[in-house]
């Protein structure tokens, strides 16, 4: 799979990062302008947030349209968030009460991206590895294989049990396997936050609550929940659920059936606010907006 790779830095101070996102300062700026498609949006450093590709943790703030920043259930958002920092070297790393980091030692760290895009809110959509010995020169594209992922924040993420497989289009097909199997066997082992995850088995909506002190869900499961309880003022009623998923239009290809369809078909509400999703998260693959 051909991938740009860029050599930069890692730095946190004065930013939010969570278990799949940070920031990220190429050693060249103008690299970023070599990805096809949209512009990474980044600051007058150069510096750009990562989306880490093929993973999704816990939310340790989100907004919803139309309501206060939530959060999923702290010991493993918060797990996942500083389990990304120590792997690329960070140490006895502060935040204020709004998670905003405001020391660590050290303040920087060296690695290196591997991506082919940015996503619709700008972000670049990465592999993310440490050091300074990347499988390439800066500024090149390279061929990533499954050898090169395994050497990746991403797969640590999904080995240690920390995030959930969370596929999109544009993940080749090798590299998807991979963090199938990673996050199959992080599962089995009952490692990280598998052992409480409730995504298939289901948890009753009681209200907002549920979703932000006890519900171990998919991150996007919990999302779309959140948006529509917003929307319904706190309602736990889940009766509208299935409408609202449908105009939300999130696209998706079920591997196991070789179907197109949408979430709203893998996510099943019933007996008034009881929801679960249908299929593994792994068998799922969005289409990219």
């Amino acid at each position: 799979m051909p991938m740009l790779l860029i050599k930069g830095t890692y730095k946190i101070i004065g930013a939010s990062p969570d278990g799949d996102s940070v920031r990220f300062y190429p050693d060249n700026p103008d690299q970023w302008d070599l990805l096809r498609g949209r512009r990474v949006r980044r600051n007058r450093a150069g510096g750009a947030q990562l989306r880490l590709d093929g993973i999704d943790t816990l939310e340790t703030h989100y907004s919803p349209p139309r309501g206060p920043e939530l959060h999923q259930p702290a010991p493993f958002a918060g797990r996942a968030a500083d389990e990304l920092l120590a792997w690329l070297g960070f140490e006895d790393v502060q935040r204020d009460t709004h998670g905003i980091v405001t020391s660590s030692n050290p303040d920087s760290r060296p690695g290196y991206i591997l991506t082919r895009n940015a996503d619709v809110h700008g972000r670049c959509v990465a592999l993310a590895g440490r050091g300074t010995d990347a499988p390439g020169s800066s500024g090149e594209f390279v061929t990533v294989t499954t050898e090169h992922l395994r050497e990746t924040v991403n797969h640590h993420q999904l080995a240690e049990g920390l995030a959930y497989p969370t596929f999109y289009r544009k993940l080749f097909v090798d590299l998807r396997q991979e963090m199938t199997a990673a996050a199959q066997q992080a599962r089995e082992a009952d490692k990280g936050l598998w052992p409480k995850d409730q995504t298939l088995s289901g948890v009753k909506v009681e209200g907002m609550s549920t979703l932000t002190d006890s519900a171990v869900l998919l991150p996007k499961l919990f999302r779309r929940l959140a948006d529509y309880l917003q929307l319904n003022d706190g309602d736990p009623s889940l009766e509208g659920l299935p409408a609202y998923l449908e105009q939300r239009e999130d696209r998706l290809f079920i591997l196991s059936t070789g179907q197109w369809t949408g979430f709203d078909t893998v996510v099943q509400a019933s007996n008034g606010n009881t929801v679960r999703l249908t299929h593994d998260p792994e068998d799922l693959v969005f289409d990219e907006k």
